[in-house]
């Protein structure tokens, strides 16, 4: 791995059982979330995807690329454009340094609105393990020391 390497593109489709399950995995009960009349009577067109569910996206996106060995060390995301039902997000990175067994990822995730997430992930991948990483591997979980997450418009 090295500055300026580009990691391919992850399409995730976003559906209504994404954006409930997401919310419902990480306790936010927030009415927007799960249902679209309530959600619409607060001005949005359908309910949409919480914060937490877009940096384990995020993190799995990391992952899946460095492979299981692969520990996320900071994740740190900023929310733009909503991620509604029917639309799909498409992650893209690009390592922005790297220190030994340490990179940066600069990470963009858009939909059809424009970007909904941008950030960068620090990740340590132990020496040998970058060499063995598996691109689209379902079955890593990200495992993160600090995350930070916000709303508002990307830095």
């Amino acid at each position: 791995m090295k500055a300026g390497d580009e990691l391919p593109p992850l399409e995730v489709p976003i559906t209504r059982t994404l954006i409930v399950a997401g919310a419902i995995a990480s306790r936010d009960y927030q009415d927007v979330h799960h249902d679209a009349e309530l959600a619409r009577q607060k001005g949005s067109p359908d309910i949409f995807m919480n914060i937490l569910t877009t940096n384990g996206l995020v993190g799995r996106y990391i992952t899946d690329h460095f492979g299981p060995t692969a520990v996320l060390r900071k994740v740190a995301i900023r929310l733009g454009a909503p991620n509604y039902p029917g639309d799909t997000m498409v992650l893209a990175g690009t390592v922005a340094e790297v220190d030994g067994d340490t990179a940066t990822v600069r990470v963009v995730g858009a939909n059809g609105l424009g970007r909904h997430v941008t950030g960068t992930v620090t990740v340590t991948v132990p020496a040998g393990a970058a060499d063995t990483a598996r691109v689209g591997a379902a079955d890593s979980l990200p495992t993160t020391d600090a995350v930070t997450a916000s709303s508002g418009d990307p830095e």
